[in-house]
């Protein structure tokens, strides 16, 4: 149960972008509550990307920004650099990854961080990066990027499958959050949208994430929380 409640509703960005500050407007505006996992040793730092032939600020916050932006919503790990882990034959790199981040971010959010997100695409996680994490770091619940369209709980954290991906799948998360708020399950379910908040930039989609977030808020049989209150205290 979600403080006695058998439906929540949880949502997951990556990267630490400057469009967070936009998204969590979003949230605040509809009582909504986030996850937002950061690489520690990429804030501040200045860029863009080239995503669907558009091009998109992908500027981080910086450093000294990260508690006072992301207050209400729960900070987590990326890693320190964004690598891809699987890809890293080191052992203890793996490890210094994400502890190393972690510990970072615990210091900048003023509690200690205990989620991650894999960072990059494609495989961005393996049994043994899950193994390795879960018994040399704090991290206590890891998330991938492989959509399930599933409302079920998981028993492994560590490689935990999130509901649906905002940016490629829009009209199944629709689908998803009708099928969601009128549920009326007899065990406990999560509905858990991911993605990164610059992605709404590439077609201008803020307008049409918003319908979406007037859709699942504001019920009262739902528990809106981070990630961590979620995941962890169900």
């Amino acid at each position: 149960m979600f403080n006695g409640k058998t439906k929540a509703v949880t949502f997951s960005y990556d990267d630490g972008v400057t469009q967070d500050v936009r998204l969590i407007e979003l949230f605040n505006k509809y009582g909504l509550r986030a996850t937002f996992n950061l690489n520690s040793e990429l804030l501040g730092h200045k860029g863009e990307l080239i995503r669907e032939s558009v091009r998109v600020s992908h500027n981080k916050n910086k450093p000294e920004d990260v508690r006072h932006i992301y207050e209400g919503h729960e900070i987590a790990a990326h890693t320190l650099t964004h690598p891809l882990l699987p890809s890293i034959a080191d052992d203890a790199e793996v490890i210094r990854q994400v502890e190393a981040d972690r510990l970072n971010l615990s210091e900048l959010a003023g509690y200690e961080v205990v989620g991650m997100a894999y960072p990059c695409g494609g495989q961005n996680f393996d049994r043994r990066v899950s193994e390795l994490i879960k018994h040399n770091t704090g991290i206590r619940y890891a998330r991938n990027i492989i959509s399930n369209h599933s409302f079920k709980l998981q028993d492994n954290l560590h490689e935990f499958y999130p509901t649906v991906y905002h940016h490629r799948e829009w009209d199944k998360m629709f689908e998803l959050a009708d099928e969601f708020v009128s549920l009326s399950p007899d065990e406990p379910s999560i509905f858990y949208i991911w993605g990164h908040a610059y992605e709404f930039d590439i077609e201008n989609t803020w307008d049409r994430f918003e319908q979406l977030l007037k859709i699942i808020s504001g019920r009262s049989d739902i528990f809106y929380g981070t990630n961590r209150e979620v995941l962890l205290n169900k």
